[in-house]
């Protein structure tokens, strides 16, 4: 059996690990786990990632259950273009220094309005008011943070070339995006970074990847996602207690 990618592209990870592998040719089977249909909560699925979460990357009889280390692997195995991820023991570790900010800073804050306006919903959850504007206040920060810090007068967060970190991030800022807020507005730096990055990528692969999350708005809005099942209500709810 060759590379089987376990993805939803609803989840940013996934997306990542989706273009990065499409834009380098890295041959893969994609293994779709329907987040929304709780296959990710499925026995099966289980016995592949205990976490249950996505991605994951099977190789033979390999795991990787965590986004950075598929992406490291996949940049490693398959010897794609160094400016991903740096042979320069400096610039890798530039890329490491981000991604460690983006787990504290970006990860858990950028993907709040999936749940406050598509996934509690779908499970009859109403997010407080008080929470949804923390979070929007912890994104106007986030972002501040991330031009002042990473991005500053360079091209890319780690540079003159794109890295893993600028599609990390990428990933995850078109979230909010998705969900109707244009957090690039207003932010003429952070704009000027994104179409950099998505001509890097190219325009079909970065529609193909995204069409799932961009048209989520409007499914929910015609009532035509499907409904998490019962078993994984629970598990949702915590989730969404969570949000601080």
């Amino acid at each position: 059996m060759g590379l089987e990618l376990y993805l939803d592209l609803l989840s940013q990870p996934s997306r990542a690990v989706y273009i990065f592998a499409k834009k380098n040719g890295i041959p893969f089977q994609t293994r779709t786990v329907d987040i929304l249909k709780g296959q990710h909560m499925s026995e099966q699925f289980s016995q592949v990632n205990c976490l249950n979460k996505v991605p994951v990357l099977k190789d033979g009889s390999f795991v990787l259950t965590e986004s950075t280390a598929i992406l490291i692997y996949l940049s490693s195995k398959y010897q794609v273009a160094d400016h991903w991820y740096p042979a320069d023991l400096q610039a890798r570790a530039q890329v490491h220094e981000y991604l460690g900010w983006h787990a504290d800073n970006i990860r858990g804050t950028f993907g709040v309005l999936l749940w406050t306006k598509v996934l509690g919903p779908l499970i009859g959850v109403q997010v407080p008011q008080e929470k949804v504007e923390r979070n929007r206040n912890r994104m106007v920060l986030a972002l501040q943070q991330l031009e002042d810090k990473f991005l500053r007068d360079r091209a890319f967060l780690v540079g003159q070339q794109v890295t893993l970190a600028d599609l990390m991030s990428l990933e995850e800022l078109m979230q909010p995006v998705a969900l109707g807020y244009n957090l690039f507005e207003g932010r003429p730096q952070l704009t000027a970074w994104r179409e950099r990055v998505e001509a890097f990528l190219g325009a079909e692969l970065c529609q193909e990847a995204h069409s799932t999350i961009l048209s989520i708005l409007g499914q929910a809005a015609k009532k035509m996602l499907p409904v998490p099942p019962p078993e994984v209500h629970a598990s949702m709810q915590l989730r969404i207690a969570r949000i601080p």
